[in-house]
């Protein structure tokens, strides 16, 4: 009996002993929903876990005045495979993300600079929103729909971290007006004018 003890503890520890470390994402191979296919352990280098584009501040010369700077997969192959990623926004005075979802992850948000106004809304239709100040944090759940408003009088700069490597992102105005889904469709589904339509169309570089 004590022998397979001893025969089942050393098993477990060989298993364990055997388990990959990590799965640096290869960017050249292909990708899935589960993520890139693993590196070759030999060409895997410490640059592979070390992403340097997050002390950059990213242009916010554009129509919601912001700038979103992702160190996901695609960008920082050292975090494929461990349910976790980053991010930098950037918002200048009377910058936006407007209203969006991250169908892959929750998200929390970490204000290092200017104040900024986020919230969310529950599938219940009830909204959580607040003014936060260089310091606060605040989480998003998964998949719900949300957004970030620079409430202050300079730029706002916050970090955020998702639960997933490959978060997803659906913005609701690009989804509705970006594209040529039929005005009088979008139309019926937003319970907005044809005019109204049209001109967030035009804004948004739709067609249709």
């Amino acid at each position: 009996m004590e022998m397979l003890r001893f025969f089942f503890f050393f098993s477990l520890l060989f298993a364990a002993s055997n388990a990959a470390d990590f799965c640096v994402g290869d960017l050249k191979g292909p990708v899935s929903p589960a993520g890139y296919s693993c590196k070759v352990e030999d060409k895997v280098v410490v640059d592979d876990f070390v992403f340097s584009g997050l002390g950059v501040a990213g242009n916010t010369t554009n129509i919601i005045k912001a700038a979103v700077t992702p160190a996901f997969s695609a960008q920082f192959p050292g975090v494929n495979g461990l349910g976790i990623s980053l991010a930098r926004l950037d918002l200048a005075a009377g910058g936006v993300i407007p209203i969006h979802t991250h169908p892959g992850a929750s998200e929390a948000l970490v204000v290092v600079q200017g104040e900024i106004c986020a919230g969310f809304i529950s599938s219940a239709n009830k909204v959580y929103f607040k003014s936060l100040k260089k310091g606060e944090v605040m989480v998003f759940p998964r998949g719900l729909l949300h957004f970030q408003i620079n409430s202050g009088g300079g730029t706002a700069i916050a970090f955020v971290s998702f639960s997933d490597p490959s978060p997803g992102l659906q913005i609701t105005d690009f989804a509705l007006f970006a594209n040529n889904l039929p005005s009088t469709l979008v139309e019926k589904v937003t319970f907005l004018d044809d005019a109204q339509v049209k001109k967030l169309k035009g804004v948004l570089g739709g067609t249709g």
